[in-house]
């Protein structure tokens, strides 16, 4: 059965109340799901699944320094999650704290790796995104996201 990654990087706890909303999607569509921090995440895990959602804060319009030095240890898988599903989500303190910058971040490490994303013509375009704690929009938004991006894995992989 494929599986799902959803991977975050929570400061203040918004971003992983995002994951676990988004795992929630997931479940709705009967797809094998895991959410992890950052921290416990390790290279293998990304090979393993074939959807990868990340989550992470926005500091300074970016992501964490936890994803990106993730991110930069994945160069020795470089070439391997080509094909997989990719997604993002973020939560900043402001409307205009960086939430689409640290988006397109994330997105484009995914794409680097030859991932597959699929923007959304409605809701957040690029990910779900999070101003301070996450509201029932918010928690709308993110249940979408986890089904739309269970949908195409369902897609790509059976």
């Amino acid at each position: 059965m494929a599986k799902i990654l959803i991977v975050y990087s929570s400061s203040t706890g918004n971003v992983k109340k995002m994951a676990f909303f988004i795992e929630a999607g997931v479940k709705d569509e009967g797809l094998d799901v895991e959410v992890k921090d950052i921290r416990e995440t390790t290279i293998e895990d990304l090979l393993e699944a074939d959807g990868i959602i990340v989550g992470s804060s926005t500091y300074y319009g970016a992501m964490t320094a936890s994803v990106k030095e993730f991110f930069d240890k994945s160069v020795a898988i470089h070439g391997k999650l080509n094909g997989k599903v990719g997604a993002a989500f973020s939560s900043s303190a402001n409307i205009g704290g960086g939430n689409e910058t640290t988006i397109t971040n994330i997105l484009n490490v995914l794409l680097v790796h030859g991932m597959i994303i699929q923007g959304d013509h409605s809701g957040g375009h690029y990910g779900v995104v999070s101003i301070g704690a996450p509201d029932s929009r918010v928690e709308k938004e993110c249940k979408r996201l986890g089904i739309r991006i269970a949908k195409l894995v369902k897609k790509l992989h059976f």
